[in-house]
């Protein structure tokens, strides 16, 4: 008996079959693999790389036990007696004696004026006063010959010798001519003042120092024309030299509203120049003027310097730091000194990166005073805490940092 033709047909090994499979699954395995070896490598770019940062240790700011600064604020060295000197007349100029950083004493001989003119006028003064003063002698002698005359005219009439229309002659001729010396004596005393004034106009023609102090600018020459008021279209001088009294620096202010109440007459304040950054100069405030300025909102503080230098000079620009000193027992949060370029601003606030377990931590700070190269901090980190001393680009909260050696 035959068996059935299918079933010998289901016998047969389809091997074309199995090896499509078995190419199936390769295929499957090699982009498994392919998609997690992507997977890894997008990992691995994305994750998070090491920063090499320079750090350094905040440290404390020495000598600032018992005081804290309360506010900050800048402003430029001014001399509370400052004069441009000019003449009390118009006229040329003769002769310049002074020349810039020139230190001149109170009453010294500054510039002369042409005072041709003036003398000229002088001269007739005193001459006219010299003849005021011969007629006012030759009148006396006139006078007292009067006198006499009418004396010997009495003593005739009464021997009745001669008329007494003789001694009325005798008597109106005294008279006449005592009136007479009186009115030259007026004439003397106008002659007199007439002189004091000419000579008044020939000393105007000297100018002088009104104080002692230093020429900061000379501002005419010889041959130019000098006026008290302006004039002349531009071509007139209203000044010789300005003389700034160094002994009267002081550092003026503008203080915002907003903080005047930091600060009172006779605070301690800590000032520095920008031409000498690590120069720190003890002053006290003089004084706060009782009027604010509505257009800035400021109001004007006078700040004045324990002791003058050679190196302060007018106009300098300078910050301040206003001290508050602490009370007994009082605790006083220690000032930190950090690099300024470990400052940086974010969201308006001052911020610095400390170094925390290897990652970086953004810290607000409150920044107090900045001398040169180095900030003063009163709020935001530690000392000896590190800081990332020059901030890198893109540096993140968390970022994990690697230090680098000094």
């Amino acid at each position: 008996m035959t068996p059935p033709k299918h079933s010998l047909d289901d016998l047969k090994i389809h091997r074309r079959s199995e090896a499509a499979s078995r190419s199936r699954g390769w295929l499957v395995g090699l982009l498994v693999l392919l998609l997690l070896l992507g997977a890894g490598g997008v990992a691995w770019l994305k994750r998070p790389k090491t920063i090499e940062v320079q750090t350094v240790l905040a440290r404390s700011a020495a000598g600032n036990s018992g005081e804290r600064t309360v506010l900050n604020a800048s402003g430029y060295v001014t001399a509370r007696r400052e004069a441009t000197v000019s003449s009390k007349v118009t006229g040329k100029v003769m002769e310049v004696l002074v020349e810039e950083g020139m230190r001149v004493k109170e009453g010294q001989i500054l510039a002369r004026l042409d005072d041709v003119n003036v003398r000229a006028s002088l001269q007739l003064a005193e001459a006219q006063l010299e003849s005021a003063r011969s007629a006012l002698a030759e009148t006396r002698a006139r006078l007292r010959q009067a006198e006499l005359e009418f004396t010997r005219a009495g003593e005739l009439v009464k021997g009745q010798v001669a008329p007494q229309a003789e001694l009325d002659r005798a008597e109106a001729e005294a008279k006449a001519l005592a009136a007479r010396l009186e009115q030259q004596q007026k004439q003397v005393t106008v002659a007199e003042r007439e002189l004091a004034l000419w000579q008044q106009q020939v000393e105007d023609t000297i100018i002088r120092a009104p104080f002692t102090g230093i020429v900061t600018s000379k501002n005419a020459q010889p041959g130019e024309m000098i006026s008290p008021i302006s004039a002349g279209g531009g071509f007139t001088r209203t000044g010789i030299c300005t003389i700034v009294d160094m002994e009267s620096l002081e550092i003026e202010i503008d203080v915002s509203e907003s903080y005047i109440n930091r600060v009172q007459a006779g605070q301690p304040v800590e000032a520095t120049l920008d031409a000498y950054p690590s120069w720190r100069i003890p002053c006290k405030v003089i004084a706060i003027i009782p009027t604010a300025d509505r257009q800035k909102s400021t109001v004007k503080v006078r700040v004045g310097f324990d002791q003058l230098d050679p190196r302060i000079l007018p106009e300098m620009s300078a910050k301040v730091a206003f001290r508050e000193a602490a009370g007994a027992g009082a605790a006083v949060t220690p000032a930190i000194i950090v690099p300024k370029s470990a400052l940086q601003q974010q969201d308006g606030r001052d911020v610095v990166w400390v170094v925390q377990n290897g990652r970086a931590e953004r810290r607000a700070v409150t920044v107090s005073l900045t001398v040169g190269e180095e900030t003063q901090l009163s709020a935001g980190v530690s000392a000896g805490e590190k800081i990332v001393a020059r901030v890198p680009a893109g540096l993140t909260d968390g970022a994990t940092l690697k230090e680098l050696k000094p």
